[in-house]
């Protein structure tokens, strides 16, 4: 299979498939995923994401191949939720 055919063939389910096996080992279906297997999933997942990944994560490949990292200020930002209200609570001094 060529890198445009899987390229195709690459479902968000068979993404999500692949993303659990390089995260645990193992198959969706419990059965213990060979270092090559777990190897060629995650190769898989890099040329998926340098094809397809427009918003990457902290170290993760972003669309065009590029290798994107994100500063510690960038993550404090991100995971503060700077700029967004969920909600306010006032807690009183029972």
């Amino acid at each position: 299979m060529d890198t445009e055919q899987l390229l195709s063939s690459m479902t968000p389910e068979v993404l999500e498939r692949l993303n659990y096996v390089v995260e645990t080992g193992k198959w969706p279906d419990g059965s213990v995923a060979s270092p090559e297997q777990r190897d060629n999933a995650m190769q898989a997942i890099m040329l998926y994401q340098s094809r397809h990944n427009t918003s990457p994560q902290h170290m993760t490949v972003g669309a065009g191949g590029d290798i994107t990292f994100k500063s510690k200020q960038e993550l404090k930002r991100d995971f503060s939720g700077e700029g967004e209200t969920i909600a306010k609570v006032k807690l009183s001094d029972k």
